[in-house]
């Protein structure tokens, strides 16, 4: 079974999760801001950047802990694919223009680090991706030797069909990677084949982890992460199971029906 103090919670549509995830986001950057006066945090891609938008862009009540400060902001990604920054299968294309490119200016300009574009083709050795990349960590956490693992203040997170979430899928080697930050995949079962994303011990070394799953579409692996057994071993379940209370899920009502369990309030 999944860990018991991982936090499920639900809404009954993408406008009360939106409305939710802001405040839990923003309680995050002002913990962090409080730490060390800069919010790390990663994102990945599918309909993640679309929620984020609609919770980030939201109108402030003008209170401090209301309000994003962007400016303060160093966004890395959980994952990315070896593709052009411009590409439709870019997660730093996506989050572009769902968040990025609509920042009210008065609210500050993020620090954002995507990959390196010489390295952003499907021709390239994903593992130069995926060690500039590390590089790029290693420049705003200190370096490996000085430090085990890099420690984000939020790592933001879907959750796909089968269970996989950043580019870690279910029976890949990459899940017993122990030593790398980031790990570069050739062999992706959904395209493009070529990615790279943050390794299981970076991910629930996280302070606080938040996966967004919704619609009818996730129900099933939903009952397998959170009422299975046969789930155990999936890369969503093992960030619940190795991060416990410090996961966060944001769902809508579709996607936990039929789940039993315990839902959490906020």
């Amino acid at each position: 079974m999944a860990s018991t103090q991982s936090n499920l919670y639900s809404f009954e549509n993408a406008d009360a999760l939106a409305q939710k995830l802001r405040p839990y986001v923003l309680q995050a950057q002002t913990a962090a801001l409080t730490r060390h006066n800069t919010f790390r945090l990663a994102v990945s891609g599918g309909s993640l950047p679309t929620v984020l938008a609609r919770a980030l862009l939201a109108t402030s009540n003008g209170t401090p802990e209301d309000t994003p400060e962007f400016d303060k902001w160093d966004i890395f990604f959980a994952d990315e694919r070896a593709v052009p920054l411009d590409h439709p299968d870019s997660n730093y294309s996506l989050l572009k223009q769902e968040l990025l490119s609509k920042i009210p200016a008065e609210l500050g300009v993020p620090t954002v680090h995507p990959i390196d574009q010489k390295y952003a083709n499907q021709d390239a050795d994903p593992q130069e991706l995926a060690d500039l990349y590390q590089e790029d960590l290693m420049r705003t956490f200190a370096s490996k030797d000085s430090v085990k693992l890099p420690i984000f203040d939020l790592i933001l997170l879907g959750c796909g069909p089968d269970g996989h979430t950043c580019s870690l899928f279910p029976g890949h080697d990459l899940l017993r990677e122990k030593d790398a930050w980031v790990a570069a995949i050739s062999d992706s079962p959904k395209p493009p084949p070529k990615r790279i994303t943050l390794t299981l011990p970076v991910v629930t070394s996280a302070i606080q982890i938040a996966f967004i799953a919704t619609g009818s579409g996730k129900k099933d692996i939903m009952k397998a992460i959170f009422d299975s057994e046969e789930g155990h071993s999936l890369p969503s379940t093992l960030i619940n199971r190795g991060a416990g209370e410090k996961v966060s899920w944001f769902t809508d009502f579709p996607a936990i029906e039929g789940v039993s369990y315990r839902r959490s309030t906020l």
